[in-house]
């Protein structure tokens, strides 16, 4: 796989894309944030297979450049691929257990949580309405502002997370072990 850095004017987007993309601000901001961690995937012609959402975030942020793989795929499988790609992305749900230790990983170094692409009513829904705004977590109440349910397979795994977050100053309560 080759990654090649071209000029923005040379991709150009299929007109016939069947997929629209309606936030394309939080997309600019994922590569602002990020950087392009995901080229466009053009033909030999320089027409977007997949990536009209990156190529439209990057018109948004000015970029005269931007990095593309050239597949060289007969028409019929491009066509196919860019259903495709974006089909086999809405068969994805969360695994909201998982997310939530996601997300405090990130607030316990007190990374903003809107960089990830939610926006400020979704974190309120997932919080159960919680201000995320001024979320300090450096402060030893973090805890008392957030409830936080977190199951593990095993007594010894509960064990060891409970003693841990309560030598790091955490108010924890035992449900049941």
């Amino acid at each position: 796989m080759n990654i090649k850095n071209l000029p923005l004017n040379d991709v150009k987007p299929y007109i016939k894309n069947p997929r629209k993309k309606y936030d394309i601000k939080k997309v600019a901001d994922s590569i602002k944030e990020f950087g392009f961690q995901q080229p466009i995937v053009v033909d030999t012609i320089g027409t977007i297979i997949v990536g009209h959402g990156r190529y439209e975030a990057s018109k948004y942020l000015n970029l005269e450049t931007v990095p593309v793989i050239i597949a060289d795929l007969p028409p019929e499988k491009a066509k196919a691929y860019r259903i495709a790609d974006n089909k086999t992305n809405e068969y994805s749900d969360w695994d909201n257990s998982l997310l939530n230790q996601e997300f405090t990983d990130l607030l316990d170094i007190n990374y903003d949580l809107l960089k990830t692409g939610f926006d400020e009513e979704e974190l309120k829904k997932f919080f159960d309405g919680a201000d995320l705004t001024s979320v300090d977590t450096s402060e030893k109440d973090l805890p008392e502002k957030y409830e936080l349910m977190i199951e593990l397979e095993n007594i010894e795994d509960q064990e060891s997370l409970f003693n841990e977050l309560k030598e790091r100053g955490y108010n924890c309560k035992v449900l049941s072990f």
